[in-house]
């Protein structure tokens, strides 16, 4: 019984043997070849299959397939003559007896004494959503018209050209950026093939239908060539783009450079912000196009752009467009080894294989039959037989020429990429006995720029107060392109689509970068904030470094849960979380340590896959900038960090105020947090995270260890010259150890050493600028004025740079401005309490009135 019914079924879905369609395949290309399996695969009998003369003596990928089943397979150069069939060529089509013509694709013109001789006649494949772009070039014309929508048509062929009825349609969505190629591999192959199938299905089934074409919006476009298809450029971009795309990459758009023709490929509507770069004088454009790290970019009549990142000259050489009117390095001659010059000799017999021509190094791969078939075949034959040589099918289109060519498979085997070299301009000097190299322009999609109006701000040595260098000067422009970049690289560019263990890999590599150059990272801390460089190579770097190193591993470890619900009925229902990267991160960091901030928060946002604009304060760029060298040596790709210096005023409100920011990170004063968070508010309600400031104390009690005591209150309050966000900002001291305490903190303050910070043996360097030097002698007025007891210090140093004295101050009360505010600087502030009053501090900890800001800024 089940043997009978699974007959039954089969019987009634399925053609017999003795029931096959009859098939003629008239055609040429791949698509035929996949339309002839297809139907020998749907079980039609293929009695013949009708395709070009081989050419280079390589037969058609048609013949070839059906030449491998054994299905006879025909040849002709022409099927008819002043449109009359040729004898010979007619007798041997009917000798086949066909039930059905098939033509997937044909490029010849075939006569009606063939279409019409079988008894369902003939069905063809046509590229566009017929009665729209009839032609030979209707995929073009379907991009060159900026058509929302494309598709294909299989009809009922007739003596017109594309006029026969409709047997059915299949439409498709036509993205902005759609090339020929790219809706052809999407959509038109794939499902055309399918249809193919179907419509010989419906016919065998008695259920095809014929569907007169309307006339109203037929259009017959005619067929490109190259000499037609001379890009317009006093038109919109859009028309401008829709217009190269469309003739991606045959025939070929083209526009005039200097009386040259050049053909443009790569075409995408530039929605960004206009590129810095060089100009060229387009003839028939309304301004010069610019010629930038991404491409050229054309303007249209109406002021956008496009942009391509391809170029082609008349003798056949491609070039990336942002390498127009540069030095072409990848075009020097090179010194063979006897290994590649076995490879040359291998590629040319690839070559010759492919082509079937004699090869020397003026052959051109397209110009002598190639296709794209045959792209795919060079690329896997290299290699195979050049040391496993890998290239991208754009080489090939890149260096056609056999010369060129080989030119590209040796500096692949070499390692050497056609890449721009990285180069910046870099301040030099000879300091802490080493010659140290870094960047002072804002660094903007990997590369160090001027800021977009020229301006600098020099940054100052708080050793001396000298100038280090002039750094420029971040402007809301810079911080709208900064951002654009990140959204590029978050949504478009690698990073977006790079799997999380590879991110970890480039934060690997960046802190094993990180650690090979530490001293000159420390030694540019030490000038820039006057960090003691034995602390900042140990913590301000050491700790940077160790932080990369910790989020590198968290990069794959970033995971939901699943969650337990009651199961509703009927379904079985799953709930599950996924933790996903929220997009652009802005950063703003404090002076006090620079890079250190800057790995705190920096690393996590990478770690968990964002993009990121960092500021830097404007005292301390130098780090922050040497970090983002770094960054591009490392391999991130351009737009993930991005590093603009200069005030917060202008850089952080605009980075607060950016739709496109969705967090802001933000470590400083609590009156500039306020602001911060009122602005995300305002815009986006972009999430923020804000490190303000604080009051810390420490409690001595009377049974302490007091050596363990003093170093802790020294180290708690002096530490990094008090700017520090976790500094003890009040000493709680018991009443008995009281002045035993304060004469114990100010013997060991009597044996610091104050001094230059690249001293290994200083223990105590310079204020990190002036305007905050300032402040604390301000703030050490100020405790004077309200009775506090100045016992240390309280003034600047006697000497040349921003050097503050230790300072000490007792007998301080709750009310007094010292005891609410945070110094942020070497400024230690003591109290002292009754022996045994626990509850007593307790309540001066609790002051209603205390409101805690600080100074880094």
């Amino acid at each position: 019984m089940f043997a009978s019914r699974q007959f039954v079924r089969l019987f009634s879905t399925s053609q017999s043997w003795y029931d096959r369609m009859k098939v003629a395949v008239i055609g040429q290309s791949l698509f035929g070849a996949e339309v002839y399996r297809l139907l020998q695969k749907d079980g039609h009998q293929i009695v013949g299959v009708f395709t070009v003369p081989d050419v280079n003596g390589k037969p058609d990928p048609l013949a070839l397939a059906a030449a491998k089943d054994n299905i006879p397979v025909f040849k002709y150069k022409r099927w008819q003559t002043k449109k009359v069939a040729i004898p010979e060529v007619l007798a041997e089509y009917k000798s086949v007896g066909a039930e059905l013509n098939v033509l997937p694709f044909c490029s010849q013109f075939i006569p009606m004494d063939v279409i019409n001789h079988p008894k369902y006649q003939s069905i063809i494949y046509h590229p566009s959503l017929l009665p729209r772009h009839r032609g030979a070039s209707a995929i073009n014309w379907t991009l060159m018209q900026g058509d929302k929508s494309g598709g294909f048509t299989v009809f009922w062929a007739d003596d017109g050209l594309d006029t026969g009825p409709i047997l059915l349609q299949k439409k498709c969505f036509v993205a902005p950026d759609d090339t020929v190629d790219s809706i052809y591999n999407r959509f038109l192959f794939p499902e055309g093939v399918k249809a193919m199938g179907e419509a010989v299905q419906m016919i065998h089934q008695g259920r095809a239908p014929k569907i007169v074409q309307p006339e109203e919006g037929a259009t017959y476009d005619p067929l490109l060539k190259k000499a037609n298809v001379k890009v317009d450029l006093n038109q919109s971009a859009e028309s401008i783009h829709n217009f190269i795309r469309g003739c991606d990459k045959v025939p070929g758009a083209w526009i005039e450079i200097n009386g040259e023709k050049v053909t443009l490929y790569g075409s995408r509507l530039w929605n960004r912000m206009e590129p810095r770069g060089s100009k060229v004088e387009l003839a028939g454009a309304s301004k010069p196009a610019i010629v930038h790290k991404n491409g050229m970019v054309i303007f249209g009549n109406d002021g956008k752009m496009v942009n391509v990142n391809q170029l082609q000259f008349e003798n056949g050489k491609m070039i990336q467009a942002c390498k127009f009117g540069k030095e072409d390095t990848s075009q020097t001659k090179l010194e063979l080894t006897p290994e590649e010059e076995t490879m040359i000799k291998n590629l040319k017999i690839v070559w010759g294989g492919i082509l079937n021509v004699e090869v020397d190094e003026t052959t051109d791969f397209f110009k002598s039959g190639a296709g794209s078939m045959d792209v795919v075949r060079l690329v896997e034959e290299v290699k195979e037989k050049c040391n496993g040589v890998s290239l991208q099918n754009e080489d090939v289109y890149m260096n056609a020429g056999f010369e060129d060519f080989t030119s590209c498979v040796i500096r692949r085997f070499r390692g050497i990429e056609d890449k721009e070299p990285f180069t910046f301009d870099a301040v030099q000097m000879r300091v802490n006995n080493m010659d140290l190299s870094f960047p002072h322009q804002c660094f903007i999609d990997n590369e160090f720029v001027d800021s977009s109006d020229g301006r600098t701000f020099d940054t100052i040595n708080p050793n001396d107060e000298s100038v280090i260098c002039k750094v420029s000067r971040g402007t809301v422009e810079d911080v709208n392109r900064a951002v654009e970049a990140a959204k590029v690289a978050f949504y478009e560019g690698e990073w977006g689509r790079m799997n999380a263990r590879d991110r970890g890999t480039l934060m690997y590599r960046l802190a094993d970068l990180m650690d090979e150059h530490k001293e000159e990272l420390a030694t540019l801390e030490s000038m820039d904030s006057g960090a003691v460089y034995t602390l900042a190579l140990k913590t301000h770097v050491g700790m940077s470094i160790d932080t990369f190193r910790y989020f590198a591993g968290w990069c794959d470890k970033i995971q939901g849960l699943t969650i337990p619900i009651n199961h509703a009925r009927p379904s079985k229902n799953l709930t599950y979380t996924k933790r996903e990267p929220i997009g652009v991160c802005g950063i703003v960091v404090p002076w006090n340590y620079p890079l250190m901030m800057l790995a705190w928060k920096m690393a996590a946002c990478l770690a968990a896959g964002n993009t990121v604009v960092l500021k830097p304060a404007q005292v301390t760029p130098l780090t922050a900038l040497k970090f983002a060298e770094l960054v591009v040596k490392a391999g991130f790709p351009p737009g993930v960090i991005n590093i603009l210096p200069g005030p917060g005023s202008s850089i952080g409100q605009a980075m607060s105020e950016h739709p496109d920011i969705r967090k802001l990170g933000f470590t400083g004063s609590t009156p500039i947090g306020k602001t911060i968070m009122e602005s995300c508010a305002k815009v986006n309600l972009k999430k923020v995270s804000l490190e303000l400031g604080g009051k810390s104390p420490l409690i001595i009690f009377s049974d302490c260890d007091m050596d363990k005591a003093v170093r802790m209150g020294m180290s708690s309050v002096f530490f990094n010259k008090g700017e520090n966000c976790i500094a003890a900002g009040r000493l709680f001291v018991e009443e008995s150890i009281h002045d035993e305490y304060v004469e114990r903190i100010i013997g060991e303050i009597k044996k610091m050493k104050i001094g230059d910070p690249l001293d290994r043996s200083t223990d105590h360097g310079p204020q990190n600028h002036r305007a905050h030097l300032e402040k604390l002698l301000e703030y050490c007025q100020e405790g004077v004025k309200e009775g506090a007891k100045l016992v240390y210090g309280g003034k600047q140093v006697d000497r040349k740079g921003l050097f503050m004295e230790p300072t000490v101050f007792t007998e301080v009360e709750d009310h007094m401005f010292i005891a609410q505010e945070e110094s942020f600087g070497p400024v230690m502030i003591i109290s002292k309490f009754q022996d045994g009053d626990i509850d007593g501090v307790l309540k001066h900890l609790l002051y209603p009135d205390v409101c805690l800001t600080n100074f880094h800024m």
